[in-house]
């Protein structure tokens, strides 16, 4: 489950599909990032003593990637991928290891202890932790230092904020919520991890790329005039399903197949396409203001396995600035697949990642020597931490999950929908309490008759 989205129609993972694509060799931490504080106690080589919440492929491959372990992606027969080590694999990245996993399911926890037992981790019985609480329980142990969040995204700003108040560093993977409560509290844990000089890494792999670096530092800095338009894309096909089995509760089987309910997923404009929105709003250097929206579910089978998410959105998306970006993404099998993101100025225009095209004037294209941009998101962090000046992506990763949010509740209700009211929402997504048994979900929004609350 590295990003969930193993591909039914492709065959593909997400991480397949950017290798595939030129996209899964990286570079070095976003340009711009928030002002560090300064510390004096960090070293070069201080050890980081990793805390893994959530131990599903996603979570099981972050893992690996933040130890420098070659992994490769099996795919079960249903259900999502899982990464699992490489033969002959060997922790890389110098004094990195693992002291502490949770999850709500052992069967998880147990493989992901596996994969780790190949490389000589020995995750202690003491230090495993399942169940609702789980997290909880790994923060409160003392020698976890840096915490990866790889949990469905709804629980996410809670575990955050969690690890924040512990004094831990944080990756977390992406969104960073599923609902505007959420946003808000990745925001205020932001905040709190300026004060107390703690990191906060998100799962935009992109923004760890040099590609994505050299090529918007030289559109911000003027190569293609002024903004005009953007177009961005994430036309997929349909990804891992989890089928349902008779022992399940309701919400077991909805947390195993986590990706086909807005409470857990956010839809999959958040969940998936919010890697070319965070772009968008990269480029252009701030978020939308309000968004025009439609979508449905058209090509998902009948019936409760694919949940009540939609399967396309379109999205055009009003900048401060007078730029516009429209916005698509899909999750049908046997159709044309798109992904990536375009800017245009009044000079030329760029893919945002590796060239830019100039009227009348000298192209380019990025010819950098690059490495993989998923270890290399963890070693930014580490390194900063390491440095003293811990990174902290709180705040981009909110804005670009709210900037989803925004077009899925467009496409939900058919209304505009503006960002500073849509951020004084307190509508919360999911249960009041968390327990195995009954859960039921809400029917696919209609437009028209859906409430934007």
């Amino acid at each position: 489950m590295k990003d969930s989205q193993g591909s039914r129609g492709t065959g593909l993972s997400r991480r397949r599909f950017l290798q595939k694509s030129s996209l899964a060799i990286a570079g070095t931490a976003a340009l711009g990032s928030a002002p560090f504080v300064i510390t004096t106690r960090a070293q070069p080589d201080d050890p980081i003593r990793i805390g893994l919440i959530g131990c599903g492929g996603r979570g099981g491959g972050a893992v690996l990637d933040a130890l420098g372990v070659t992994t490769e992606v099996v795919y079960p027969r249903e259900g999502y991928h899982t990464e699992t080590v490489k033969e002959g694999a060997v922790i890389r990245h110098k004094n990195v290891t693992v002291v502490a996993l949770a999850d709500v399911f052992p069967d998880r926890l147990a493989t992901c202890r596996q994969n780790l037992a190949r490389v000589g981790i020995t995750v202690p019985n003491d230090h495993c932790f399942v169940g609702f609480d789980a997290y909880q329980k790994l923060l409160a142990v003392p020698e976890v230092n840096y915490v990866i969040l790889a949990e469905p995204p709804h629980f996410r700003p809670k575990h955050l904020m969690a690890a924040v108040q512990a004094g831990k560093h944080v990756f977390m993977e992406k969104p960073a919520a599923v609902d505007v409560p959420g946003v808000r509290q990745v925001m205020e844990a932001g905040r709190i991890a300026k004060e107390k000089n703690l990191g906060i890494v998100a799962g935009t792999q992109r923004r760890h790329m040099r590609s994505y670096n050299e090529t918007i530092k030289r559109i911000q800095d003027g190569v293609l005039g002024e903004l005009m338009y953007g177009t961005c894309y994430w036309n997929g096909g349909v990804i891992w399903v989890v089928e349902r089995r008779p022992e399940w509760s309701d919400m077991e089987w909805q947390l195993r197949n986590w990706n086909y309910f807005t409470w857990l997923s956010g839809d999959h404009i958040v969940e998936q396409h919010v890697h070319n929105l965070d772009i968008m709003n990269w480029v252009i250097g701030t978020h939308p203001v309000r968004a025009r929206a439609l979508g449905g579910r058209q090509a998902r089978p009948p019936g409760p396995t694919y949940g009540h998410i939609y399967d396309h959105f379109a999205v055009e998306y009003e900048y401060p600035n007078g730029v516009r970006v429209f916005s698509q993404c899909r999750q049908m099998d046997h159709c044309d697949n798109l992904v990536g993101e375009f800017i245009a100025g009044t000079r030329g225009v760029s893919n945002c990642q590796s060239w830019i095209r100039v009227k009348g004037g000298e192209s380019w294209r990025f010819r950098g020597e690059e490495v993989n941009p998923y270890e290399q998101e963890h070693l930014d962090l580490i390194q900063s931490i390491r440095a003293g000046q811990p990174l902290n992506e709180a705040q981009a990763i909110a804005e670009s999950t709210l900037t989803g949010i925004m077009g899925r509740e467009s496409a939900y209700s058919g209304k505009t929908v503006e960002w500073d009211t849509l951020l004084a929402s307190n509508r919360r997504l999911g249960p009041e309490k968390y327990e195995f048994g009954p859960l039921p979900f809400p029917e696919v929004p209609v437009p028209g008759r859906y409430r934007l609350e």
